[in-house]
C-alpha cells in the first residue's frame, strides 16, 4: 500500500519546527506543537516532518510528548551537568 504526499516540506518549515520544539519550555504532543507554529502548515506536511526528524534522530517520542534529542539541545545539556555536579 502506498501513501499519497499532496505536499513535500520545505526547508525553512523543517527548520521553523525544528526552532519550535528547541525553544519549547515543556515537551509538547504533536497537536500542541502545530497549534503554537508561527505559520500554518497542513498537519500532514508537518507530520512529514515529524516523521523525518524522528528517522534522523533529531527527536523521539515518550508516549504522546516529542523530545529533542540531537546533540544541540539545551535541555540535554542541563540534564548533563546537574548530573555532573551531584
Amino acid at each position: 500500500m502506498e501513501i499519497k504526499i499532496l505536499h513535500y516540506p520545505k526547508l525553512d518549515s523543517i527548520l521553523m519546527v525544528e526552532k519550535a520544539i528547541q525553544n519549547s519550555e515543556d515537551y509538547p504532543t504533536r497537536m500542541e506543537l502545530w497549534k503554537s507554529l508561527p505559520k500554518q502548515m497542513q498537519y500532514q506536511t508537518f507530520k512529514l516532518i515529524l516523521d523525518y526528524l524522528e528517522r534522523s534522530n533529531k527527536i523521539m517520542f515518550e508516549e504522546d510528548k516529542i523530545v529533542w534529542i540531537f546533540a544541540n539541545s539545551r535541555k540535554l545539556n542541563m540534564l548533563i551537568n546537574e548530573a555532573v555536579r551531584v
